[in-house]
């Protein structure tokens, strides 16, 4: 059998070069302008749009003969232009658009989500690009409009996976898709809101409350408001609070049971939700106490998401959700009155609102039924200790980061496109999110958090802001500097190493910072998180509120520590003691780095080498650890690893004697050069950031020419015979990863993951021919070169060999660590997948458990829709995913257990070494089999864990002490 092997490419970049057409930004930005002014927007003229197909004039209306017709404007030539050619669609008219284009399954839904996007940029905008268009009699017919709604509901309900795999975007969309007389009374309430504080900087507290606390009493909040500032308001401000005190009344207005009953009577089949539904309006009662109502209403939501494919009616479906969609706006103004003052009542609304995100969709239900035992085992309790407390804690809190998440991966990648020509879409998905109960549910996590804090001592130190409880330490370390708070896309900022950086999620390919924190917890396995790990630098969680509230701070020096039991301190540095102060000497900051030597390295090894004759003693030799430890598992798991070639130190070394494209000097020659004059400028007393320029453009030079350095015609030879002979086919007709391998990388005290390029998938002779050469010059880049100088003495001495295996197409893949990180002990395992190639080392949002002896803990679910397969004619193929069943099954989650255990029994004897700790091993698993990819040494930072610093700063907490759960608040 032909076993085959694969490695990684950061997902973004992929999806880049799959999205290579390049998206008209400027001229985006001048039409957008233009139909702000134009009378009828994106529109050119009213037309008649015939059943068969035919396109009419005005005065022409379609005959009865060919089926009659509908009556709407046509779009411009450039908005058609730019649907046809970048997949961007303006003021969409649902009528007389084909169902199946609108769902747009192929392009992850886009074209449906685009249309909310324009829908909730007309609400904060004025209209946005029909500022004045919407007065363009005739060109949308909202009777056509709902007419077209509810038919494509009814096509698009039919299918039970529909249901099952986009539950939450089905609910979303029918908040904006026009089908019953509808409107979104929330989303109006917030936009209104908006516009006036915009407008009146005044009302920006009131705006505040209403987004972040709304309840009835913001009627009288905002009256008050108006008569304090009568005098000051223009007419059309007053005309802007007597619309937003109009939409307050009506959202707030008691329930009218009777219509929901209503609409109820409208669902033809008599079905057993139906009844159960019945029920439950049966004995509502609106004046019911809200520790009883909302657990109800909990309920019935639940109930409606569990068995809406038992409906067998797609009309019957759409009511029903509708019906799900009023319910749920019902308990979203009930749980802001529900204010509990003991810790069992908060616990139990703490409940009551994560049961509510599985029944709205904000998880899924696999999700809701691996946690939810483990918060329903306290509600009997009287009294628990601090320990159960934070375990309650923990889990809760995960619960609003997946609820989080999920609205992140169904509209982010849609509103990063539309927020380069129009940065008020970036408010969509917050504006989602505010819509739904993760809100509360968030607050009300941080509530309980604050309490155990306290009497824990476990409290953080995070300048001044509120909910501070949300703060969470990932990584221990300390670091000084200037803070920058990122509240959009991270891909385009350039960072540098003196800042500590506040990111929604980190870039893939982050050069080294100071200090990172990120909103929620993100991929604890990445490669970014273990580098972070490894140097350390300090990181942290936090909310999306968090992040909001230090945006005031954004530029300004401050002080940042993480305890290693996650307590956190930023502040600023005028206030940082003496003892803070000297951690930051020259002689504290050389005591991080350290030497890797070199003087065994046998640079007289110029032949390829097949990888079953390497093994981990050749590591740092030969060849570097990628090789040498797969050679290593080839002899211990020889069914699971796959066959390899290696290409030495050696014979870099030996083309690097070739002269440089001048004649001058070697390559050899060049690259010590450069070394030799950084030395020269340290003892002028140059300063370090004029030499780091120096050799950076010097590096940058090497880098290219090495791009383009001729390869020895008799290597060549050598890879195609031995090509055939480890591969069994000539070299084009199998595709094959590159993997840079250098001495600088998966040492006891130093990771250096993922600083290195891997070639992925390639077929083609003259492709491989390149990339070996591209791999050779990867070490030699900014960000290698940056992070090896940030924790190496000799970051000059690096040596690459290159590890060349066939691919294997593996359904999914990720990470274990072979201990517990962050939860979790010394026995257990941490375990990362995400589907397809590249799993969880790119930070994507992977599948994430706690794996012990005999149990398997939920961590967090994969919340990325994209990954890659691997064809066999090369390169990769974008897929899409959804959510609703998990990643990992319990027969995948035995054979890690079991491989896990024979790596800790058998590969230090195997490889005659000392080492104790723990192992990071790549694995995937193609038809429920385990390929091995790679392991190495799991390093963490020796001098964060012992700092006198971060023991100081450490508080010492008894986890037995007991809490009564009748304690006030």
């Amino acid at each position: 059998m032909n076993k085959k092997l694969y490695f990684l490419l950061p997902l973004y970049l992929i999806f880049f070069v799959m999205n290579a057409q390049e998206i008209p930004v400027s001229n985006i930005k001048k039409q957008i302008a233009d139909y702000k002014n134009d009378i009828r927007g994106p529109y050119y003229r009213i037309k008649w749009f015939c059943k068969n197909g035919t396109i009419r004039a005005p005065k022409d209306p379609c005959p009865d003969s060919i089926g009659g017709g509908i009556q709407h404007a046509s779009y411009k030539e450039e908005v058609i232009k730019l649907g046809k050619e970048h997949h961007i669609f303006f003021g969409e008219i649902l009528a007389h658009t084909n169902p199946t284009e609108f769902w747009d399954q192929k392009n992850n839904h886009s074209r449906l989500k685009q249309y909310q996007i324009g829908k909730y940029l007309s609400s904060v905008d004025n209209g946005w690009i029909l500022r004045k268009g919407q007065y363009y009699r005739g060109a949308v017919q909202s009777e056509d409009e709902e007419t077209w709604g509810v038919d494509f509901y009814k096509w698009l309900l039919k299918t039970d996976t529909n249901l099952d795999a986009h539950y939450f975007l089905i609910r979303q969309s029918l908040r904006d898709i026009p089908h019953d007389g509808d409107n979104n009374i929330a989303q109006a309430m917030r936009s209104q809101s908006k516009i006036i504080a915009d407008e009146f900087p005044e009302f920006m507290d009131a705006r505040i409350k209403i987004h972040g606390k709304p309840d009835k009493t913001d009627i009288q909040l905002v009256t008050n408001f108006r008569n304090k500032y009568e005098n000051k308001l223009s007419p059309e401000l007053k005309k802007s609070f007597t619309k937003l005190n109009a939409t307050l009344a009506k959202f707030y207005e008691p329930v009218d049971v009777a219509t929901l009953q209503k609409k109820l009577n409208r669902i033809k089949t008599g079905d057993s939700l139906k009844k159960k539904v019945a029920s439950f309006l049966k004995l509502y009662k609106d004046t019911d106490a809200v520790q009883v109502s909302v657990p109800q209403i909990a309920t019935i939501l639940y109930e409606i998401r569990k068995n809406i494919t038992t409906v067998t009616d797609s009309n019957d479906r759409l009511l029903t959700l509708d019906l799900s969609n009023e319910l749920e706006s019902i308990l979203l103004k009930k749980t802001q009155e529900w204010k509990p003052d003991t810790v069992k009542e908060l616990m139990q609304k703490v409940y009551t609102l994560s049961h509510t995100a599985a029944a709205t969709g904000l998880i899924e239900l696999w999700e809701w039924e691996a946690v939810h035992n483990d918060l329903q085992k306290y509600s009997t309790k009287d009294e628990l200790s601090i320990a159960s407390l934070n375990d309650f804690l923990y889990t809760t809190r995960s619960i609003v980061e997946w609820s989080a998440a999920m609205g992140k991966a169904n509209y982010e990648e849609i509103v990063d496109i539309y927020t380069t020509f129009e940065p008020k879409a970036y408010g969509f998905i917050d504006d989602r999110i505010r819509s739904t109960i993760a809100l509360d549910l968030g607050e009300t996590v941080s509530t309980l958090g604050s309490f155990i804090a306290v009497k824990s001592s476990m409290s953080n130190a995070v300048m001044n802001i509120n909910n501070q409880s949300s703060v969470r330490g990932l990584n221990p370390g300390y670091a000084l500097g200037t803070l920058v708070v990122v509240e959009g896309s991270p891909e385009n900022v350039e960072v540098d190493t003196k800042n500590i950086y506040i990111f929604q999620k980190p870039p893939s390919d982050l050069k080294p910072v100071a200090g990172i924190m990120t909103v929620s917890e993100g991929n604890l396995v990445s490669h970014v998180q273990l580098l972070a790990r490894n140097l350390g630098i300090p990181n942290a969680a936090l909310s999306n509120e968090n992040l909001k509230a230090l945006l005031s701070y954004d530029g300004q020096r401050i002080f940042y520590a993480v305890s290693d039991k996650g307590n956190v301190i930023l502040k600023p540095e005028n206030e940082m003691t003496l003892i803070e102060v000297a951690l930051f000497s020259k002689t504290e900051r050389n005591k991080n780095k350290i030497t890797v030597p070199v003087d065994e390295i046998r640079l007289d090894q110029i032949n390829i080498l097949n990888m079953a004759n390497v093994n981990a003693n050749d590591s740092g030799k030969l060849c570097g650890p990628k090789a040498a430890n797969l050679g290593q598992l080839k002899s211990m798991f020889p069914e699971q690893v796959v066959e390899g070639l290696v290409i030495p130190f050696g014979i870099f070394r030996k083309h690097m004697d070739q002269k440089m494209p001048d004649g001058i000097k070697s390559y050899w020659e060049f690259l010590n050069d450069i070394f030799k004059e950084a030395d020269r400028m340290r003892v002028a007393n140059t300063p370090e950031k004029e030499i780091e320029v120096y050799q950076l453009a010097k590096l940058d030079i090497l880098k290219e020419a090495i791009k383009k350095m001729p390869l020895e015609q008799s290597f060549i030879t050598e890879l195609e015979n031995e090509f055939q002979k480890v591969f069994n086919g000539a070299i084009g007709t199998i595709p094959v990863f590159l993997r840079s391998d250098t001495n600088m990388e998966d040492l006891k005290e130093f990771t250096g993951a993922g600083l290195n390029l891997t070639l992925f998938n390639i077929l083609s002779k003259d492709k491989i021919i390149e990339g070996i050469k591209n791999v050779w010059a990867s070490p030699y880049t900014e960000r290698s070169f940056k992070w090896r100088q940030q924790y190496l003495l000799n970051p000059e001495n690096v040596f690459p060999s290159i590890l060349i295996i066939p691919s294997v197409d593996v359904a999914y893949s990720g990470v274990m660590i072979t201990k517990g990180i962050n939860v979790g002990n010394e026995e257990d395992l941490t375990v990362a997948f995400s589907r397809g190639a590249g799993g969880a080392v790119d930070g994507q949002s992977a599948e994430t458990h706690l794996i012990s002896k005999n149990t398997s803990r939920l961590l967090s679910p994969a919340r990325q829709s994209d990954y890659l397969r691997l064809p066999v004619t090369g390169g990769t193929s974008k897929q899409i995913t959804t959510f609703e069943q998990p990643i990992l099954n319990p027969k995948n989650i035995q054979n890690i257990r079991t491989l896990a255990q024979t790596i800790r029994d058998t590969l230090p004897a195997k490889t005659q070494s000392d080492y104790k700790g723990a192992y990071d091993v790549e694995l995937g698993f193609k038809n429920d089999t385990l390929w091995l990819f790679q392991i190495r040494p799991f390093v963490e930072n020796k001098r964060a864990k012992s700092s006198d610093y971060l023991t100081s700063i450490t508080p010492k907490i008894d986890d037995t002490q007991k809490i009564k759960l009748t304690s006030k608040l």
